[in-house]
């Protein structure tokens, strides 16, 4: 079969690999109909992730349909259209137990595409099939369930939930890419007063817009002058929320949330960030970092099947999966290309 596969800081091919074979009994294939391609992936072609093999084949967002299943597997059957969840979940260990499935110490965790090999390809083995996979409603196309995949549960729980975000609130997204819009898209169930998008370009800025944020700011106009002065009192944002993952848009959030509020990190980081204790310790500032758990990806397939969740707009360029290398230059030059999610069919 054909996949995309990591051959060190950026290097990547696509080429022919073995298909996968069931190995545990609690394991699906999964043929791949929809993948896309995630700012993860980017930072491992970076370098940035350095636990990634050379040969790995990357991907952890797909919808595909199961062709194979170990004797273990109850809850999906060959022939089911199925949801691939970027985390894999051994159900066991005390982390899952409390949902935690990010931080998984049986096997599973974010390993897709990472320490197993992922599904940008024809086919994927997915391990911990009976909890890392969600079977989709018939109403809901492949195309939007595969941004459920990582980008919204990632949005909401990392960003939203874990900044707390209720009604009222002033809050501010650093970064309006997929995870800074699904951050738009996911604040909107909490009805915040006012939510500020901040970006280095306008057309990202234009889809923040559209996708709900009251406010948006380039980074020249950002200062935490001028984002105080949007706050319902002049000392800053309630949330500030950082969906980039370098340390200028993080040291940003710190300088942005007033006295009591919470600076939620969702952003891949490569290099270091400074902390400003000096001006921090004082204000009761809570900061918050994780990996997404994906607890609430059956929520959220819930309010996508019942039209109370609108994706519509986020997939921005289509291609077919043997497209594999120009969907990747198209993506990573979004500056140019204005690419936000990009979306690869089996053809």
């Amino acid at each position: 079969m054909k996949a995309l596969t990591y051959h060190g800081p950026g290097r990547r091919t696509w080429g022919e690999v073995p298909e996968p074979a069931l190995r545990d009994p609690e394991d699906a294939v999964v043929r791949v109909d929809a993948v896309t391609i995630c700012g993860t992936d980017l930072h491992i072609l970076k370098g940035d992730v350095p636990e990634v093999a050379e040969g790995r084949v990357l991907g952890h967002e797909a919808v595909g349909t199961v062709t194979g299943t170990g004797p273990g597997v109850r809850t999906v059957a060959v022939g089911d259209r199925v949801l691939v969840s970027c985390i894999s979940a051994c159900g066991r260990c005390a982390y899952c137990r409390a949902a935690s499935y990010g931080q998984c110490t049986g096997g599973g965790g974010w390993i897709l595409g990472h320490l197993i090999d992922g599904c940008q390809a024809e086919y994927v083995r997915t391990p911990f099939a009976d909890t890392s996979l969600y079977k989709l409603p018939d109403g809901v196309t492949d195309e939007d369930a595969l941004l459920l995949a990582d980008i919204l549960p990632t949005a909401y729980e990392v960003g939203i939930r874990n900044g707390h975000v209720g009604p009222g609130d002033t809050v501010a997204i650093v970064g309006a890419g997929p995870i800074g819009l699904a951050a738009i898209l996911t604040a909107r169930l909490y009805s915040p007063a006012r939510v500020i998008a901040i970006d280095l370009a306008r057309s990202r800025l234009d889809a923040a817009k559209r996708f709900g944020a009251d406010t948006t700011l380039t980074a020249a106009e950002a200062t935490p002058e001028a984002v105080r002065k949007l706050s319902r009192d002049g000392l800053g944002v309630d949330v500030a929320i950082e969906a980039v993952g370098v340390p200028g848009t993080f040291e940003l959030c710190t300088g942005l949330v007033r006295p009591g509020g919470r600076v939620a990190n969702v952003g891949v980081h490569g290099k270091a960030a400074t902390l400003h204790l000096e001006d921090l310790w004082i204000r009761d500032v809570t900061i918050t970092t994780g990996l997404v758990d994906t607890h609430s990806t059956p929520m959220l397939l819930d309010l996508l099947a019942a039209g109370r969740l609108d994706v519509a707009g986020l997939v921005t360029r289509r291609f077919g999966l043997h497209e594999m290398q120009e969907a990747y230059d198209v993506f990573a030059d979004a500056a140019d290309t204005g690419a936000l999610k990009v979306a690869l069919v089996r053809t």
